[in-house]
């Protein structure tokens, strides 16, 4: 009887334990939701190619930016042709990040950066929105999901939402 009792309660143990061992379910980072912060801080990452050698552009007319310098991530830049331009009809990798630089009175003042992040919830067009002041402070968040971008950026024609090539 002793034994059966110790063999009992041995199980029940051992069936206590492996009921805790639940298989827990961990959120994998890299398809987190970004934020205003982790965007900005990937323009300090390194592996930025300048487009047009780094020159400072005039905006386009109808452009809302200032003069600007824009930059593409290695990602981004992987998607470039050989004259450093996205080809007509082709779309930017997941993972992209193209940085603005807009200047006013030669100084740079704003970062407008695109990101592509097709499942992010933020995203709209396939690409995350937003406009920072110089300390990070988001003044365009990516919560707007480009309403006031879109628009513009979508006309065609366009490559992949980057109005960039086809003005300059």
């Amino acid at each position: 009887m002793k034994k059966t009792m110790l063999l009992k309660y041995v199980a029940s143990v051992v069936v206590l334990v492996l009921a805790s061992c639940v298989d827990h379910e961990f959120k994998d980072v890299s398809t987190s939701p970004n934020t205003n912060e982790s965007l900005f801080a990937e323009l300090e990452a390194d592996g930025y190619q300048y487009y047009q050698n780094g020159n400072t552009l005039a905006p386009a007319s109808e452009s809302p930016h200032g003069s600007f310098r824009v930059r593409f991530n290695e990602t981004a830049a992987s998607s470039l042709d050989s004259d450093g331009e996205l080809p007509e009809g082709t779309t930017f990798k997941e993972g992209a990040v193209i940085v603005k630089e807009v200047y006013k009175n030669n100084a740079l003042s704003l970062y407008a950066i695109m990101k592509k992040a097709p499942s992010d919830p933020s995203a709209a067009n396939g690409w995350l929105w937003a406009e920072y002041a110089l300390d990070g402070t988001a003044v365009y968040a990516i919560s707007q999901k480009g309403i006031g971008c879109t628009g513009c950026h979508g006309d065609t024609p366009n490559r992949d939402f980057v109005r960039t090539f086809d003005f300059h």
